[in-house]
């Protein structure tokens, strides 16, 4: 391949990643004008985020399989074209349903996408040296997307309309498409591609099934028929795939893995970011706008220093493992990422932003040594020519811990928010004030035939939305602090037995 095609092929890479990346960070400062638009409910918005990393994360384990047995350029270019789609249809969307279905076509789009990209880059750069360069830029075009995302998002909803965040996706949809079906090269591996239908369609159950149930939790409440019947169908589903895995010749997840302490135990602290540092972007937004009030163009530019802590911090990660020890870093990280959060506890609607910036920049920190950290820890923890199943499962687990951080911690949110709003209106005489409350906390909005000043009602409403943001963020802390207990159980674990181990001894 001649220089000049090679560099149009990183630079769709980097282009098509940084799309991808970018989708995750901006629709963050979008909700309360989705909703608000879309006369759309708190349970919605939790769609609006999860149908994406649902996607994402189901899709994930077979992405990689399918670029083997079908031509990963090929493959690569589908994502792009769907990703395209999806913004296209969440741009235009009428109705909630519609743009829902846009976000989950851009989910699956993403998993041909993201994980692709490192397979492609792999075959254009066989020298290490040149190949470990060019991936160090692809980080760093994923962290300048997340910066940049809240703050081009926020720009855009006040000024243009929040439609507009996914017409961006376009142009850069089309150039991404162009400069790939011009510089990558066609590569595939028939002979390697572990398709595995059953296990795919059970993962997509699982997933989908339990995430309608914690979201239905917070509308029809969990001993509804809805709620209990989606959950009987994940509890089904889940024995079913592991089942069907054990057996399966290729997996799409390696369940024989799962039997080193060290793999499992990386996973599931990767599943934890996840749930709590992955999905707290989901809470942050909404604290910001619509218990202090901020526009979106604000509430972006405050959000701001967890995604730059976190990409300055990835940058210095190799410096500071060879001079301190993956073994710490990865400790350190989720210790800090656990215990930002349950700082954050104090936050309420009139809380300076002198106080909320350092807790974002800590919890930024944690987040840039916990997630390289995880990543190098589990890559080592399993052999190399199982690399890329090990790859596939880490990444699939961190989204999927994503998807249901945003189900199960949102309806936790809005159940505490409308608690507090229900006893609030109470107190004041408010008659109906249960009723109320869930109009008023799952539309954000005043309901007609109040008994008191609207303004009053706001004042209560931004309190109630903090106390609910105080939960679903205790809750997600405490979730790091596990993922840091359990990476010290498997280091005492791992004491005990004689012999190395790359995974969690210190470099």
């Amino acid at each position: 391949m001649s220089p000049l095609r090679r560099k149009t092929a990183v630079a769709a890479i980097y282009l098509g990643t940084f799309m991808a990346t970018l989708a995750i960070s901006i629709v963050t400062v979008a909700l309360p004008a989705i909703q608000k638009g879309l006369d759309a409910e708190l349970s919605d918005l939790q769609w609006v985020v999860g149908s994406y990393a649902l996607c994402l994360s189901a899709f994930m384990l077979s992405a990689g399989p399918l670029g083997d047995r079908y031509g990963r350029k090929r493959a690569w270019l589908t994502g792009i074209g769907l990703f395209t789609l999806g913004s296209a249809i969440c741009a235009a969307a009428p109705s909630l349903t519609v743009l829902v279905a846009g976000s989950a076509l851009q989910g699956v789009a993403g998993a041909l996408v993201i994980p692709g990209a490192l397979s492609i880059l792999t075959q254009a750069y066989p020298d290490p040296a040149e190949r470990a360069h060019i991936i160090g830029g692809w980080s760093s075009f994923s962290a300048v997307s997340l910066i940049l995302g809240p703050m081009l998002g926020g720009l855009l909803v006040d000024n243009v309309g929040w439609p507009s965040i996914f017409l961006v996706n376009l142009p850069l949809g089309v150039l991404a498409f162009g400069l790939g079906l011009v510089g990558i090269a066609e590569s595939a591996d028939p002979g390697q591609a572990a398709l595995d239908p059953p296990g795919q369609f059970l993962s997509i159950l699982f997933l989908g099934t339990l995430t309608y149930a914690l979201i239905a939790a917070g509308q029809a409440g969990w001993t509804a028929p809805t709620t209990l019947g989606a959950l009987a169908i994940a509890a089904l589903a889940l024995p079913a795939f592991i089942v069907i895995e054990g057996k399966a010749s290729r997996p799409v997840l390696p369940i024989d893995l799962f039997r080193n302490i060290p793999f499992a135990s990386l996973n599931f602290a990767s599943f934890a970011l996840g749930v709590s540092g992955y999905s707290s972007l989901f809470f942050f937004s909404l604290f910001l706008q619509q218990a202090q009030g901020w526009p979106a163009m604000q509430a972006g530019w405050r959000m701001a220093p967890v995604f730059a802590a976190m990409a300055v911090t990835a940058v210095l990660f190799g410096r500071l493992s060879a001079r301190y020890g993956l073994q710490r870093l990865m400790l350190l990280g989720y210790t800090l990422l656990g215990g930002a959060m349950l700082m954050m506890s104090r936050f309420e609607p009139d809380t300076s932003y002198v106080a909320i910036a350092p807790l974002f920049t800590l919890l930024g920190i944690g987040m840039g040594l916990a997630v390289p950290a995880t990543s190098a820890a589990v890559m080592a923890s399993a052999p190399r020519t199982r690399s890329g199943a090990a790859s596939a499962t880490m990444n699939a687990l961190r989204q999927g811990g994503m998807t249901i951080g945003i189900a199960l911690l949102g309806t936790m949110m809005a159940g505490r928010a409308v608690a507090t709003m229900a006893q609030a209106l109470a107190e004041t005489g408010q008659t109906s004030s249960l009723a109320l409350a869930s109009v008023a906390v799952r539309r954000h909005q005043v309901p007609a035939g109040l008994a008191m000043a609207a303004d009053d009602f706001r004042h209560l409403l931004a309190h109630a939305f903090a106390d609910g943001f105080r939960l679903a963020i205790v809750l997600a802390g405490l979730v790091g602090l596990v993922a840091a207990l359990v990476l010290i159980l498997a280091l005492h674990i791992r004491a005990q037995r004689p012999g190395p181990h790359p995974a969690l001894d210190d470099a």
